[in-house]
């Protein structure tokens, strides 16, 4: 099968798929330009290779989800982040962070479908639940990380850690998942 062959039969099952995937990949590429566009923005000079790569790595992450590119993509955005911005956690920040989740999210949702699946709004319903508590609960985490840490309280990691712990454990619930799967 040439290339030519392989891009029309991938043409072909993106016009006939349905809204999932759709909605899915749409997801992606918002949650995606999030995180790139907000630390662009921001005071602090950014290393001028992340918007490259990253908007590279999105264009990947949005044609093939299930592939290593979401990885690679939050570990670009979050490199930049960590090599050359201030230590405070602000609302660039959380936005930065409620970007990639929502690219998390829509990536893992998005790899569990071929692109031409037919998938109805139940399953979009049954992701939505668990997407929107992570939501909710990353920047009240931020908040009692940044609160815990300006309190300098001794074990604030432990703090921060168990949160973080608690967060995990409802969107796992939330999803439908037990603890005897």
């Amino acid at each position: 099968m040439s290339l030519a062959d392989r891009l029309t039969r991938w043409l072909a099952e993106i016009r006939a798929s349905g809204q999932g995937p759709l909605v899915a990949r749409t997801m992606i590429a918002l949650g995606g330009v999030i995180a790139l566009v907000v630390p662009g923005v921001q005071a602090w000079d950014q290393m001028d290779v992340i918007p490259i790569a990253g908007g590279l790595l999105l264009v990947v992450c949005v044609a093939l989800p299930d592939s290593a590119a979401a990885l690679v993509f939050l570990v670009a955005v979050l490199a930049g982040w960590l090599l050359r911005a201030p230590a405070d956690v602000g609302w660039a920040t959380v936005v930065t962070g409620l970007g990639l989740l929502l690219l998390h999210l829509a990536s893992a949702y998005a790899a569990q479908l071929p692109s031409y699946a037919k998938v109805t709004r139940r399953s979009l319903r049954r992701w939505l639940l668990p997407a929107s508590i992570a939501a909710l609960l990353g920047p009240l985490v931020a908040i009692g990380a940044a609160i815990v840490r300006n309190a300098e309280v001794p074990g604030s990691l432990v703090v921060t850690v168990a949160a973080l712990a608690a967060a995990t454990a409802a969107v796992w619930f939330a999803a439908g998942q037990s603890v005897n799967d």
